[in-house]
C-alpha cells in the first residue's frame, strides 16, 4: 500500500507498492513514447545549413504539423492565441520542451525502481512535474473540463467497483493525483 510523501531528516520520502510503481512506470513510458513520436518531427533534413544543427532551431520554412492528439496538445500547448506567434514559438522551443519533459519522465521512472523514494526539493519538483504530465494526459482522456467532471471522477476510489475502462482510468487518475498531492505537501513543508 502506498505511503504518503513526508518531509523529514532524510529528505522527502514516500513509498509505493510494487503494482503502483509498475503502473506509474508504465504511464511514464507511455508519455515518453507520445513525446518521442512528436520529437521525430523535429529531425532536420540532411544537407541543411549546419547552423541549424548546432542551434537545434528549425528553419522558418519547415513548418511543424499541428498536434492531432488532444492529450499531446495538453502537454505541448500553444503559447499564444495568435496562430502565427504560436507557430513561431513552437518552432523555436518545442524540441527543447520535449527533451526536458522526457528527461523528467525518465528520472521519475528510475526513482520508481525501489519501493522507498527519497528526494531532495529539486528532485521532488521534477518528480511532481512528471506526475503532472501524466495527470494532463489522463484528464484529457477522461474529458475533465469542469469541477463537475472532477467531482465525478473523484468518486471513483475503490477498485472492486470499477467496471468500465473510463472508471479504471479514473481510478488511475485519482492515484496519480493523490501521489502528487502528498508530494506537494511534503515539498511545501521542506521549503518552509
Amino acid at each position: 500500500m502506498a505511503k504518503a510523501f513526508k518531509y523529514g531528516s532524510r529528505g522527502i520520502t514516500g513509498s509505493l507498492h510494487s503494482a503502483e510503481r509498475k503502473l506509474l512506470r508504465d504511464l511514464f513510458a507511455d508519455i515518453i513514447h507520445m513525446l518521442e513520436e512528436r520529437a521525430e518531427l523535429h529531425r532536420l533534413p540532411e544537407g541543411l545549413d549546419p547552423l541549424y544543427a548546432l542551434t537545434g532551431m528549425r528553419p522558418a520554412d519547415l513548418e511543424l504539423p499541428p498536434i492531432g492528439d488532444p492529450a499531446l496538445a495538453r502537454l505541448l500547448p500553444d503559447a499564444s492565441d495568435d496562430p502565427q506567434v504560436a507557430r513561431e514559438h513552437r518552432r523555436l522551443t518545442e524540441s527543447d520542451l520535449i527533451g526536458e519533459k522526457i528527461g523528467r519522465l525518465r528520472e521519475a521512472q528510475f526513482l520508481l525502481e525501489t519501493d522507498k523514494i527519497v528526494l531532495d526539493p529539486a528532485g521532488a519538483r521534477r518528480f511532481a512535474q512528471a506526475l503532472n504530465d501524466v495527470r494532463l494526459v489522463l484528464s484529457e482522456r477522461l474529458e475533465i473540463r469542469s469541477e463537475a467532471d472532477s467531482e465525478r471522477i473523484s468518486q471513483i476510489n475503490d477498485a472492486k467497483d470499477v467496471t468500465t475502462p473510463e472508471e479504471y482510468l479514473g481510478l488511475v487518475y485519482n492515484l496519480v493525483s493523490w501521489v502528487q498531492d502528498t508530494l506537494m505537501h511534503a515539498l511545501m513543508n521542506a521549503e518552509y
